[in-house]
């Protein structure tokens, strides 16, 4: 049934790059929401804390635009 179907390294190293580094990390930001909700850390507090934790998220999200406008 799927014999003619060729799957290479690089389609899955991408698909992981895209969906599952993607999914965790959309798991990534409920934790960060469960940990500020856990710590009663307010407004501010909950500010701070997704801008901190999830800065590192937003160069890998950088990356992948860079990446996609410059055709790389």
């Amino acid at each position: 049934m799927l014999e003619g179907i060729q799957i290479t390294e690089a389609q899955v190293a991408e698909f992981g790059m895209t969906w599952g580094v993607g999914g965790f990390i959309v798991f990534m930001l409920f934790i960060i929401a469960s940990l500020a909700k856990e710590s009663k850390a307010g407004k501010f507090g909950t500010f701070i804390l997704f801008f901190v934790l999830a800065f590192g998220i937003l160069g890998f999200v950088a990356k992948n635009v860079i990446q996609w406008v410059l055709k790389l």
